[in-house]
């Protein structure tokens, strides 16, 4: 399994992980009971700790998004397409709120809120 990480990103390593094996997951990319790598192995390919994708692993578990087989490793669990968007709905959420927070301590009022989220969605006459 292919994963970008990158020193010089905003964003830790671990969230890197996380992020783009959560992606793959939900987009149907990784298949249910598709096997994960080994966390070691993981490690060992990113160049990174092994607590690094222990961490990752761990809050993917938390998720639901894998399961963990003793002995054998990690797979990608059954998710109903109703829970895949059901979990993408409330990291949106989630994410949207923590920006609209921010936005506002910015000084930004509902109305340019307004305009930006529909120039974003590319629907703005």
């Amino acid at each position: 399994m292919l994963l970008h990480i990158s020193e010089q990103s905003s964003a830790t390593l671990q969230e890197q992980i996380l992020v783009q094996i959560r992606a793959r997951i939900l987009s149907n990319e990784l298949a249910t009971d598709f096997a994960l790598p080994s966390i070691r192995g993981l490690a060992k390919d990113l160049k990174v700790s092994v607590i690094t994708v222990q961490r990752a692993y761990d809050t993917l578990l938390n998720e639901g998004l894998i399961y963990a087989r003793r002995g054998k490793g990690f797979y990608v669990a059954a998710l109903p397409e109703s829970d895949r968007s059901a979990v993408a709905v409330a990291r949106f959420e989630t994410n949207l709120q923590q920006l609209l927070d921010a936005a506002r301590r910015d000084g930004l009022d509902e109305t340019q809120l307004q305009q930006i989220f529909t120039r974003a969605l590319g629907k703005e006459d």
